[in-house]
């Protein structure tokens, strides 16, 4: 009986964002399981893709049970799993570690919204599916050598309790070290953005579009401004910094596996990735200073993000997300 109530528009946005996303990671993972060489890294991808086909099933079966349009989203027309080799296997692996953290985010907040029976189900289950995805990835990557680990730091052998209002400065005078917690996101903040220079890299030298390609080098330049701040906050604490990415991408490939649609989504989906946890940072740092470093930053990522939307628009690659009709529209007069 549960699933005879109508979808509530919480579940209705998350089903469509979470089809976009299996639509494009389908495109991207197919092109990925085509090119890799590493023979312990292919099954991982084998995995993703298998994860991916599985939530578009279901949730294509939803939105016809609802009488919903099912998205347009991404086609075989998007990817040629067939144009030369973009990027390394270990670009591969970190994709997928970085998709497993991120599914688990993203319906980690699904559950909490669902409410009808089958949504819940549907979304606690690829939570579930992520996680065990992102553990393969991460004891990969353990294994090969190149999982980078936050960085390890000493720690008081006694409790203590903090004293100064100082202690939530951090424009004048004296700074405090960084707190844990503010490490691990700089950190993590870090390591997102150097996966996404580097992808942006790999789109910069096969788009099509001159307006495009524009569009990810102005991309990049943000990217590698915002680590080099979040890599001075780490390193005036003495804090190790994650390496960078320069080696994850092939310098000879100038055919495009993509087409502009999905690289444009792609990367307009990446900013809003990077929006979201730049908030989880201001929400969970207590230095004063840190927190409007974030606030910066992310102001100037928003601003990215509207222009990679228009941009969109005006070639009509932007599907849009199910709204509130439009009552005024209904109430005019039919011609």
């Amino acid at each position: 009986m549960d699933q005879n109530i109508d979808l509530t528009a919480s579940e209705l946005s998350q089903l469509w964002g979470a089809y976009m996303n299996a639509s494009l990671m389908s495109k991207v993972l197919a092109y990925f399981h085509a090119k890799v060489e590493d023979k312990e890294i292919e099954p991982l991808i084998q995995d993703a893709l298998t994860l991916e086909h599985s939530h578009l099933k279901q949730l294509t079966s939803i939105f016809e049970k609802e009488n919903k349009p099912i998205p347009v989203g991404f086609t075989d027309k998007d990817v040629d799993v067939d144009a030369p080799r973009l990027y390394s296997d270990n670009y591969f692996l970190q994709y997928i570690f970085q998709l497993g953290s991120l599914g688990i985010y993203a319906f980690a907040a699904s559950v909490t919204v669902a409410t009808r029976e089958d949504v819940y189900l549907f979304f606690s289950t690829g939570l579930s599916e992520y996680n065990a995805l992102h553990q393969k990835a991460s004891l990969l990557s353990l294994t090969k050598g190149v999982y980078t680990r936050p960085p390890y730091i000493p720690t008081p052998n006694e409790v203590d309790f903090v004293k100064k209002q100082s202690f939530l400065a951090g424009w004048f005078g004296e700074q405090r070290p960084l707190l844990a917690t503010e490490i691990t996101h700089l950190f993590s903040n870090m390591q997102r953005n150097n996966l996404g220079i580097a992808t942006l890299t790999g789109y910069s030298q096969v788009a099509k579009s001159k307006d495009v390609k524009e569009y990810i080098l102005r991309g990049i330049g943000i990217a590698q401004k915002q680590v080099k701040a979040f890599s001075s906050i780490l390193e005036k604490s003495k804090v190790p910094t994650p390496m960078g990415s320069d080696s994850m991408v092939t310098a000879s490939n100038t055919i495009s596996p993509f087409s502009d649609k999905l690289i444009m989504y792609h990367v307009t989906g990446m900013i809003g990735i990077g929006i979201g946890f730049y908030g989880l940072s201001i929400s969970t740092t207590i230095r004063r200073d840190i927190a409007a470093k974030y606030t910066r930053l992310t102001g100037e990522i928003a601003l990215y993000s509207e222009d990679g939307a228009n941009l969109m628009i005006e070639n009509e690659w932007l599907e849009e997300p199910p709204r509130m009709v439009d009552r005024d529209e209904l109430a005019k007069p039919k011609k």
